[in-house]
Parts: C-alpha cells; sequence; structure tokens
C-alpha cells in the first residue's frame, strides 16, 4: 500500500465518523417522535432539570374543554391551524422588533414550542434553534396538529413545578381542564409565556388585562375556525 493510498483511506474514515453521527442522529430522531405520535413523553429536559418538583397528569385532548386550545392559539399561535410548523411573518416581525432594543420578543409557534419543550432544552443559541426547526419539521409531518397541540397541553408549564393544563387547572382552580370555563382557559393561557412569574388566580396588572383580552379572542377563534385542524 502506498503512502498516498493509507492517507486517502485514514481521510475517508475520517469523513465517514460525521456522516454516521448524523444519519444516526436523524434515525434516533425519527424514530423518538414516531414514538411520541402515540406514547405520551413521560418527561422533559424543563421537567427534569426543575427544583421544585413535577406535578402533571396526562389528559387527552378530547378530555380538555375545547375553549383551552382555543386559548392557547389565541395567546400564542393565531395561525395554528393554517401554517406548517413557522410563522415566517410573525418570526420576521419578532426580529425586527428585538433589533430595535428593548424587551425581547418571540415568533415562536406552538409547533416549535412543542417540539422545544419535549425533545431540547430551554434556551438560545442557534445550535439548539436548528435542532428546534428540524423537531418542528418531524411533528408536523408525523404527528398533526391534533397531536401537537395535545402533546403541546400536557407539557408546556403552568405553574411553578406544575406541567400540563390538567394539573394548572387544578391548582388554580380545584377541578380538571374538562370543566374549565372561558375566562379560566384564558387565565391559564395567559401564564403560559412566565409561569414562574404569573398565577392564574388573583391576577394583577398586565396577567389580568392580557387574561380578558385572550378570552374575548376565543369566540373569534370558534367563530371564524381558526381551530379547524382540531376538530
Amino acid at each position: 500500500m502506498t503512502a498516498k493510498s493509507a492517507s486517502s483511506r485514514r481521510r475517508s474514515r475520517w469523513i465517514a465518523i460525521p456522516v454516521k453521527i448524523v444519519l444516526g442522529f436523524v434515525l434516533l430522531s425519527v424514530l423518538m417522535v414516531a414514538i411520541y405520535r402515540f406514547v405520551p413523553p413521560p418527561v422533559t429536559w424543563t421537567m427534569l432539570l426543575d427544583p421544585n418538583g413535577i406535578t402533571k397528569d396526562w389528559t387527552s385532548l378530547d378530555e380538555i374543554d375545547p375553549d383551552m386550545p382555543r386559548a392557547a392559539i389565541a395567546a400564542e399561535d393565531g395561525k395554528f391551524c393554517s401554517h406548517h410548523g413557522f410563522d415566517v411573518d410573525s418570526i420576521a416581525k419578532a426580529a425586527i422588533h428585538n433589533a430595535s432594543g428593548g424587551r425581547i420578543r418571540g415568533g415562536s409557534t406552538i409547533s416549535q414550542q412543542t417540539a422545544k419543550n419535549v425533545f431540547l432544552f430551554q434556551g438560545g443559541g442557534f445550535i439548539r434553534k436548528g435542532l428546534e426547526a428540524w423537531f418542528t419539521v418531524l411533528i408536523e409531518a408525523i404527528w398533526g396538529k391534533r397531536r401537537i397541540m395535545e402533546v403541546y397541553l400536557n407539557v408546556a408549564e403552568t405553574g411553578i413545578g406544575t406541567y400540563g393544563v390538567q394539573a394548572g387547572a387544578i391548582r388554580y382552580f380545584h377541578h380538571g381542564a374538562n370543566r374549565l370555563s372561558r375566562p379560566e382557559a384564558a387565565r391559564i393561557a395567559a401564564v403560559l409565556p412566565l409561569p414562574k412569574k404569573r398565577a392564574a388566580v388573583a391576577p394583577g396588572g398586565f396577567t389580568r388585562r392580557y387574561g380578558n383580552t385572550i378570552a374575548a379572542r376565543i369566540g373569534t377563534i370558534q367563530r371564524d375556525g381558526l381551530d379547524s385542524c382540531l376538530r
């Protein structure tokens, strides 16, 4: 074997290693998403790293009052049923707003938030954003909208150490998510962006006003069919 052919072989091996890693990640991520299409995600990184413990109770979308997903759409992602995982307009507006300074605004859809909550970790960075985009594409293709919403409403943090709308409903209103009134659903949706700093019971200031705004939007979501992908 010549020195040139030996060098070529070593180079081929070094190229093969990252290719195998990427292929392994792709296969593993597709498998995980496929499993979670039918099996509730048992735990997330956010839950595991929460020093306040974990209170959750998986509840199917059929057993959650329809006003809760409508409230989530009204608060978090008005185009949930019409986009394919990404709201380009919202992302562009958020980028322009954030570039101008002031309070940081997010442009993530419910699909992106679900992908992040289930498969990844909190925080920013281009690598995590890239992974988030990959998992968003996968869950849109494999899960569909109803499953995405169902998982989102079960893994989203709704209070300190509290995950999912069932646990949130019991914590705040002492009954299950199947009995949520429109104002109650709106209050939980208002808490979602900052669950450790906002409370759905006797909310004050911005949280109260935001909850009232969401409650008013729920009727519009229903009337205009913006929740049609969940029916």
